[in-house]
């Protein structure tokens, strides 16, 4: 089996595999790839953005349609379903309840409402409410660091 690196800043990157036949490892590199996509196709009235993963905040269900949140608090309807999106996004995104994903580098804090239930405030101001399963995953994640 051959290897070939090109850098070229001036070309889109592209990923070819040129094989007998498809393998375990042939699967195991198509997982990896699709699992490090750096960029979401986002949609609004008027535009189609290319989402970096890096300046989404949250990817949350709103109406039974997947939005994802960015750091100025624009919201972008994606096509992929959440857990579709769960599989492919980084590990960074955590779960936060049912419907939502969080990008742990862009959550504030956590407060506690009057009524006992945890929310998650994100660096943009938005703000979304935390399940208990979750929240003890998150608090385990966290004190392991």
């Amino acid at each position: 089996m051959k290897f070939k690196l090109v850098i070229d800043k001036t070309k889109d990157e592209e990923l070819v595999a040129t094989v007998h036949r498809r393998t375990a490892l042939i699967d195991e590199i198509e997982t990896l790839i699709s699992k490090y996509t750096d960029r979401i196709i986002g949609y609004t009235e008027d535009d189609i953005k290319m989402l970096s993963v890096s300046e989404i905040e949250c990817v949350t269900v709103l109406d039974g349609k997947t939005y994802a949140i960015d750091q100025d608090g624009k919201q972008y309807r994606l096509k992929q379903r959440l857990y579709e999106l769960e599989a492919v996004l980084p590990p960074s995104f955590i779960r936060i309840n049912k419907s939502t994903l969080a990008n742990e580098s862009a959550l504030d804090r956590f407060t506690v409402t009057v009524a006992g239930s945890v929310d998650a405030i994100f660096q943009c101001g938005y703000r979304e409410y935390v399940s208990r399963r979750c929240f003890a995953q998150i608090r385990r994640r966290l004190e392991s660091k």
